[in-house]
This record gives structure tokens, sequence and C-alpha cells, in this order.
């Protein structure tokens, strides 16, 4: 409170805010705390506070969850140090007389849900807030922030008011969540839901702008051309050098080694080759595809994706890729192509799939549509191999979020429920929309769980491969007694939900599946049997204070999800209503916090 003068009216004995007293144990003004005493809220709203926000001080508290100070008459900046806040889920300044720029580190609050900054005096444009993918109410009316209003993901924003600003431009696809009065008092706005439309964009000028410019694109050109050859002549020697070290690495049985430490590798798809650099196989990952493909070429079937149209397979077998992972069934590469485009292919042996079957597998999976289910852009089918090409997605992927590189993210309880749903919700969709083909996802697992530009998670790979049910002492041992065709589907889609538990484990335990003989299902029925329920989950959720009882509530869905009889497991929605349900109970008590 060093910047901060709270007013003479409630200053009062009760006040607390001293370095001689606790703020837990003496129960200062405004703070709450939870059962291991860390201060979890600090909520101060019409206390006549006046100064400024130190909330470099302020991030100090790192289990501070709920900051409000609405309706006081704080002034000045809010810094850049309000990033250091990493756990804040709720943000209330309201009513206040905050200036400047809103700094851009508000948009690494990556545990944000609900912003309010209305009736303040900011200005200047808004920072990357659609990057925090859990955000659910932004509150910034009444100020004077200015430039176009950013892509959020509408469809999960609950709450969205930017009216009273001089906000321009068009309003993004609001998906027909918000009316008029969200945006109402910005004359240069247009677009729907405001009646006036945008005006369109003039192209008179376009080929002025090239004629002017033309002198320097031939330039470019030119020096294009030369860099070219270079790179022609530096490609061509680095694929005889490296033909050669391949060569002589399949000779030594390289090959047989990496299929088989793969087998029991808990080791994500999208870790870096340069990672299988043991035994001499070449740290560097640059090549092309073509190297096992002879004779004539297969068409490449496009399937979505506008930007594909026109390329042929043996354009996307030449192209540069980066060896990503190699895996019992296959490889996964990064394909660059000519106009700057990235692409993931999945190159698949062995998937117990004839080549015609899976032309038709493919073709229904796409035609299902599920926003929250990666779809392959294209697939090329010989009777060697299978290739899928899916959209590049830079995010990582679910395995890595909980056991890797989180990159400064914290992977709060209400993250991991939104994605548990998520997931749920997706597959359950695809069981519906699939069920009559028999086609499940037949892999389910955290490292097929991806993160798209706006850190949703999306299912990949979704149909691929048979049930994986080699090596995997999590699937039930009767998988295998079911032989008509129909018993077959139904064990596949109750495999998808063992999957399915064993990432609800992953997001409650933040353990690995499997790692030096340990066993997470196994792990967790035996902690249960011992009546140790609250040893089973990630101490980081014990010390962010969230709630025993939805977690305990979302452990039992879990191991109905692993039962070891597949008869005995839930459907994916009942699943997906169940996990509804616990993330309703959460956001109805986020809604009754200040």
């Amino acid at each position: 409170m060093d910047k901060l003068s709270p007013g003479n009216s409630v200053r009062d004995v009760k006040w607390g805010w001293n370095m001689s007293s606790d703020p837990c144990r003496d129960q200062w003004e405004g703070v709450t705390c939870d059962k291991q005493n860390y201060v979890k809220k600090i909520v101060l709203e019409m206390s006549n506070l006046t100064g400024v926000l130190d909330a470099d001080s302020l991030c100090m508290v790192q289990s501070l969850g709920v900051v409000s100070l609405k309706n006081n008459k704080i002034s000045g900046l809010l810094s850049e140090d309000i990033g250091n806040c990493r756990d804040l889920t709720h943000f209330y300044i309201s009513g206040n007389q905050f200036s400047g720029d809103l700094p851009d580190s508000l948009s690494q609050l990556n545990n944000l849900k609900r912003i309010d900054i209305s009736n303040n005096n900011f200005h200047g444009e808004l920072p990357d807030l659609p990057k925090i993918s859990g955000l659910i109410s932004f509150l910034a009316q009444n100020n004077q922030l200015d430039g176009q209003i950013p892509d959020f993901d509408f469809s999960n924003l609950k709450v969205f008011n930017v009216s009273n600003n001089n906000f321009s431009g068009p309003i993004p696809d609001v998906k027909g969540q918000l009316t008029k009065d969200s945006f109402s008092g910005n004359p240069k706005l247009c677009g729907k839901p405001l009646p006036n439309t945008c005006p369109p964009v003039p192209t008179s000028i376009m080929p002025k702008k090239k004629s002017n410019k033309s002198s320097s694109k031939k330039l470019l050109i030119f020096s294009g051309y030369i860099i070219l050859g270079l790179v022609f002549v530096c490609f061509f020697v680095y694929k005889f050098i490296s033909k050669k070290r391949t060569r002589e690495y399949e000779e030594k049985g390289g090959n047989e080694k990496i299929a088989t430490a793969d087998t029991a590798s808990t080791v994500p798809s999208t870790i870096t080759s340069s990672e299988f650099n043991a035994d001499g196989v070449p740290k560097t990952a640059e090549y092309s595809l073509t190297s096992v493909e002879t004779g004539m070429v297969p068409p490449l079937v496009v399937l979505t994706s506008p930007l594909l149209m026109g390329l042929s397979s043996e354009e996307l077998l030449r192209a540069p890729a980066e060896l990503l992972a190699r895996g019992k069934n296959g490889s996964l590469y990064k394909v660059m192509l000519d106009d700057g485009v990235n692409l993931v292919v999945k190159r698949i042996r062995n998937c117990g799939i004839s080549s015609e079957d899976f032309k038709t597998r493919m073709k229904k999976i796409d035609q299902a549509k599920c926003r929250n289910v990666l779809p392959a852009v294209a697939f090329y089918c010989s009777r060697q191999e299978k290739l899928l090409v899916y959209e590049y997605q830079p995010n990582g992927n679910l395995f890595n979020l909980l056991h890797g590189s989180s990159n400064g993210q914290i992977f709060d309880w209400g993250s991991r429920l939104n994605v548990a749903d998520i997931i749920a919700e997706s597959l359950a969709f695809m069981h519906q929309e699939l069920r009559e083909d028999g086609i499940a996802h037949g892999n389910l697992k955290s490292m097929n769980i991806l993160f798209n530009m706006t850190m949703k998670p999306c299912i990949s790979e979704y149909g691929v491969m048979e049930t994986e049910n080699q090596d995997q002492s999590f699937l039930s041992p009767n998988n295998g007694i079911e032989s008509s065709n129909a018993g077959h589907a139904y064990s596949t889609f109750k495999d998808d939900v063992y999957g399915f538990g064993v990432i609800l484990l992953e997001l409650l335990t933040g353990k690995l599946v499997q790692q030096n003989g340990f066993d997470l299902p196994r792990w967790v029925h035996s902690v249960i049997k011992e009546e140790w329920t609250l040893e089973v989950f990630d101490k980081a959720l014990i010390q962010e204070g969230a709630s025993e009882e939805r977690m305990v509530n979302l452990l039992k869905v879990a191991l109905q999800c692993i039962n070891p009889s597949s008869n005995d497991r839930p459907s994916m929605s009942r699943v997906s209503m169940r996990l509804k349900s616990i993330k309703e109970e959460v956001e109805r008590s986020i809604s009754s916090d200040p």
C-alpha cells in the first residue's frame, strides 16, 4: 500500500496492511487466504483509494488469483509488471482514473478468465488478448482505446463490451454472440452487428503502387535468381552427403534400433529430430520425402485446403522436409512448400487398413467436420505407404504442456478442465457421426492433442490407425474377444473412452502414463485403495486452491473410463455431459466471485 492512500473512513483498527501483522492470520481488510495461508484474493472496492498501483509489489504475491479495485480514484499507468501476476484469473480495476497504453504483458496472463478495465482513461491499441484462450469476460467500455478490435474467440466469451471508445475498421466475426450495444459509441467501427456496413476496399490505386515499385521488384527478382542458384548447388551437395550417411546408418541396422526405442518411448510427436542422433543418425534432418517411393506415384487427394489446390504428389515428395519424430508405425515430418506454407506429413506403414478402405475412411472423416478435430487437408495412398497432410500447428501438444516445455504458461485447474471438456465433446461428436462406419480415433493420447493458434485443443490423427492395442498395458484384456465386425467397432469406440480416461488421469496427476516400469492407471488405483485419494492430484493444483470436491468428481469420471471391462465403460456422450456438469459448477463459483 506504499503508493496507495486509503481514505480515513476505511482506515480503522481492522484495516491491517502493515509490516507488523500477517495478512491471513490477522485478517487484513479485503484479503482472502486459502487453507494453506496463501493469499488468493485482494478485494478493495469503493475504498476511496488514491495514488498509483504498484504492480511490481502486488505480483510478488505469486498465489494471487483475484484483484478487484473497482470504483476508487487510482491514477497513473498500469505497468508492464502486471505480467508477473501469473496466477491471476480475475482482474477488476473499473471506475478509476488509470491512463496511458495497456501493457503488452497483459496478454501473457494465460490464466485470466475475466478482465474489467472499463470507465478509465486508457488509450492506444489493445494488446494481443486473444492469446488468452480461457478468457470469458472482457469489459473495456468508456475509455479512449483505438485501433482495430482483435479477433477474440467470441464463441467462448460470455461478456464483452468495448462501447464508447475510438476503435475503427471492421468488427471481427462475433459468431452471432453479441449485439450492437457491445460496440456502440465507436463512430469509425463498421460491420455486423452495427447497422453501418464497411466500405469496399479501393482497388484503383493498386496499379500505381505496382508501377512505382517495378524497378525495385526487378532488382529483387534478379537477386533472387542468384540466391536460388546458390541454394540449389548447396542443396544437391548436401543431399549427396546425407544420402551417403543414411546408407551407412541403415547398413548398421539403425532403423531397427529406432523402431525398437520408439515402441516404448514417451517422447512426444513434436520433439525435434535432433534428439534422434545416437548411433550415427544424422543430426540435421532436412531432406525430401522421395527416398522410399519408386515407380508410378499415385495422385495426391486434396480434401479441404484451397492452398493445396494444384499441388501434386511429386511436388509434395520433393519439398524440403524436417523429421520431427519416428514411431513404430511411421514418421512425422514438417514440410515447407515453395509458397511458404508449412505442413505436417504423417508417413504411415502397416496401419492395418487396405488402400481402398483408407481412402473411404479419410473421406468420411473429412465429411464429419468437427472444429476441434484437426482435419487432414490431403492424403496420398500407395501400395507401400500412406501419407496424411495436416496444417502445421506451432503451439505444441498436451504432452509437452503437462510433462515438458510449457513456455512459462501455468496450466491451472480451469484450463485443464476446459481442455478435457473440449476433447470429450469433440470425441463424442465424432463417435456419433462415424458410429455406423465403425471409425474411432484408434490411438488417443496426449501427444495427439495439439493446440492451434489460439491455444484451443485439437484432436489430431483421428481414424488413422486401427486400435493401438500393442504394448499398451492399460487396454483391457478382452479387446480381442469380440470377433464380429460390429463387436470390433464397439470395442474400438470403447478403447477411445479408455484412452480419454488416461488423458484425464494425466491432467489430474501431472504424471507420465508410463516410465521405467511405472504405470499411471495402476498407480492411481493403488493410491485410492489405500484411501489416500488426495495424494493422486498434481501438487500444482492443490497449491492453487482448486476445488478438491470437483477434482474428485473428475477422478471418478476417469476411473469409469478406464474400467477393465469395456462393456462397463460409459459412452463419450455421457462422459461429455458429466464434464460439462463439473465445468458449469466451476463457472458458477467463478461468477459468484467479485
